[in-house]
């Protein structure tokens, strides 16, 4: 295809966007204007960039370094709903292989910079942790990844405690690599925060079924785990020696304003659901103008995942691109209502006696840092970090600095042991 036709494809795919949303009335009138800026932005930046060109850097990036390559052992637990949730196991020591037979260290040796950082920090990580390790039981550290991504966003943090210390990394309903919930009108139901609690039981149950854990949650993951509180406090009792909360709210996410002049906000709140819907039930036609305005949502991903975008690593700004736009417009459609009732601050007592880590991006857009604060004031023993220039995806803006905060929540949630208490002491 001529960049001209490329671009007049971007035009075509913006007016079919256009119809889609004039099923909405007002919100498709705002996606028409969003998509036809977006089409003549791609028509400009096309007549100056050929297409070969863009297509090649992007492979460029994809190939700089082995970002969400690593892979550990496969399980399949199931949800109380039957939907296959895909999880891997790495073993301490365990010294498994990623793709292409090379461990994790030396696929880093041959990448960018923050995968160098990453192996280093490996070798320091094995050693602080080697006396937890030696601990009858270590905990079994358990990553549960946020909205629109999947198992693979943990890969630096992955990469620093990969053989030092047990992990479960797991693909949430209809993300990544597990199944797709089965749609409402036939016979499903529909995703809820408590929905998406209950599947990490199932995980817990079917990869980590004794023993203590130290439970990691991003965005929509850390919300995971606070229903799994929520909903099985005495187990948490027994089994969670730690938990870090990262980027995440317990509540009033409708109140969240996106970077968005005052005035859009309580618009975009209400029509955003509505919108969704609709592009959902023409997924095809959006995931043809998504391909078609590549170069304009990467700008929009940039924006809205990192707090100094200009300073990200491109290879890891592509990364961040590759892991959100795997997600169907369908799912992330499925799952946005769940967090306008998404309330979980009561249940946040169930970790107020153990290690916890509180961290955030002082620039996040999608869950400020002034909901983690919330957090902090619910869990007075929880060490709070606000990472300064970071945005939402902080694990790979500030990689080294969160895994750094992960191993030593897991240190001290090794020392001060774990008695199997029960839910009211």
């Amino acid at each position: 295809m001529t960049d001209g036709a490329d671009a007049a494809a971007a035009a075509t795919s913006a007016g079919n966007w256009a119809k889609a949303g004039r099923h909405a009335g007002l919100a498709g009138a705002a996606i028409g204007i969003v998509a036809a800026g977006a089409a003549a932005g791609v028509a400009m930046e096309r007549m100056t960039v050929g297409r070969g060109m863009r297509r090649r850097a992007r492979v460029a990036l994809d190939a700089a370094g082995p970002y969400g390559s690593l892979r550990g052992t496969p399980g399949t637990a199931v949800a109380e709903d039957g939907t296959p949730l895909y999880y891997e196991i790495d073993e301490a020591d365990g010294a498994a292989a990623t793709p292409h037979g090379r461990t994790a260290k030396g696929s880093a040796a041959s990448s960018g910079r923050a995968e160098r950082a990453a192996a280093q920090q490996a070798a320091e990580v094995r050693r602080r942790l080697a006396g937890p390790r030696r601990r009858s039981p270590a905990p079994t550290v358990v990553f549960c990844h946020g909205y629109c991504l999947n198992q693979d966003s943990w890969h630096f943090q992955r990469a620093a405690l990969r053989g030092a210390v047990r992990t479960v990394h797991w693909d949430q309903r209809s993300h990544g690599r597990s199944g797709r919930s089965r749609p409402v009108g036939d016979g499903g139901e529909p995703v809820t925060i408590d929905l998406l609690g209950r599947d990490l039981k199932a995980v817990l149950d079917a990869a980590a079924p004794e023993g203590p854990l130290v439970l990691v949650g991003h965005s929509m993951g850390g919300m995971t785990v606070m229903a799994l509180a929520d909903q099985y406090p005495e187990f948490v009792a027994e089994r969670v020696a730690g938990v870090a909360l990262i980027g995440t709210s317990a509540g009033r996410l409708s109140e969240v304003a996106f970077g968005l002049p005052s005035f859009g906000v309580k618009a975009f709140h209400r029509l955003a659901p509505g919108l969704l819907k609709v592009l959902g039930a023409q997924s095809d036609v959006v995931e043809r103008g998504r391909r078609a305005t590549a170069d304009l949502f990467a700008g929009i991903i940039k924006r809205y995942s990192f707090g100094t975008p200009q300073d990200v690593d491109p290879g890891i700004a592509r990364f961040a691109e590759r892991l959100i736009e795997a997600t169907p417009i369908d799912v992330v459609a499925e799952f946005y209502p769940a967090f306008a009732t998404h309330d979980k601050a009561a249940a946040l007592v169930a970790y107020d006696t153990i290690a916890a880590l509180v961290l955030a991006g002082e620039r996040d857009l999608i869950t400020p840092a002034d909901h983690s604060e919330a957090i902090a004031e619910l869990l007075p023993a929880a060490r709070l970090l606000k990472v300064a220039g970071a945005g939402h995806l902080v694990m790979l803006e500030r990689p080294e600095l969160v895994a750094e905060e992960l191993v030593a929540l897991v240190e001290r949630a090794a020392s001060t042991g774990h008695r199997g208490r029960s839910a009211r002491d």
